[in-house]
């Protein structure tokens, strides 16, 4: 179990998401995860999950803020799809993981050697956990700037990780009048890292492929870059 973090880390990580913090202890808890708090011995609420619990409702302030703002033709039901296509846990992930988060986490011995470094679960907690101690930090300001650096710069990537499977369906059959169908195989590697790759054929032609941590995440994959492909939705 890694004990804590450097300063030199912490100033590294600063300067990746354009933020310094006042209280640097904000910054250390949002990247502590429950099993860290556990088994060094810190009661729960030294967590990231209170900071997770805040980040969430600012995030989703700020997303909902830019979206009605920025689309004002689009009914209340178009914009929330929109942003269910932003505020979720694969898309989260995406984000982090373009900050690098996961190298900077706080994990506990069990969740370090099960690849917890890279699980999008664990990820999008301490990205909304990030969002919630800048809030706390900085502001409300301070945090809708991040987001929109973070989040809302990248919206038309991030909406394709819940909308690309469906895209893909309604295309083959609208477009094609078709079939298409997911290949997915296990990649070599430890049981607590398993990879798994999909290959999606349309009309038995392979379109793309796509690796992720469960068959799910690697179809998503797929699709999404199917999508780009044949640029649909353009």
């Amino acid at each position: 179990m890694q004990n804590d973090i450097a300063a030199d880390s912490l100033t590294r990580l600063e300067a990746i998401i354009g933020y310094h913090f006042n209280d640097r202890n904000l910054l250390k808890k949002a990247l502590s995860h429950p099993s860290y708090s556990s088994e060094a011995g810190l009661q729960r609420s030294e967590s990231n999950q209170r900071l997770e619990f805040l980040g969430d409702a600012v995030l989703e302030a700020v997303v909902s803020d830019y979206l009605y703002r920025s689309h004002p033709d689009l009914e209340e039901g178009e914009l929330t799809r929109i942003r269910a296509s932003l505020v979720f846990e694969t898309a989260l992930a995406v984000c982090a993981r373009d900050l690098g988060l996961g190298d900077f986490l706080l994990l506990g011995i069990g969740e370090e050697r099960s690849g917890g470094r890279e699980k999008n679960s664990i990820l999008s907690d301490a990205f909304e956990a990030l969002i919630g101690a800048v809030y706390i930090d900085g502001g409300f300001a301070e945090a809708a700037d991040f987001i929109k650096r973070t989040v809302i710069a990248d919206i038309d990537e991030l909406s394709l990780f819940r909308d690309s499977k469906s895209l893909i369906q309604e295309f083959v059959q609208r477009e094609k009048g078709g079939t298409f169908r997911y290949e997915t195989a296990t990649l070599d590697g430890p049981d607590h890292l398993k990879r798994f790759k999909a290959e999606l054929y349309i009309d038995d032609e392979l379109i793309s492929s796509g690796i992720g941590q469960s068959k799910k995440s690697a179809e998503q994959e797929a699709a999404k870059a199917a999508i780009k492909r044949l640029n649909i939705g353009k």
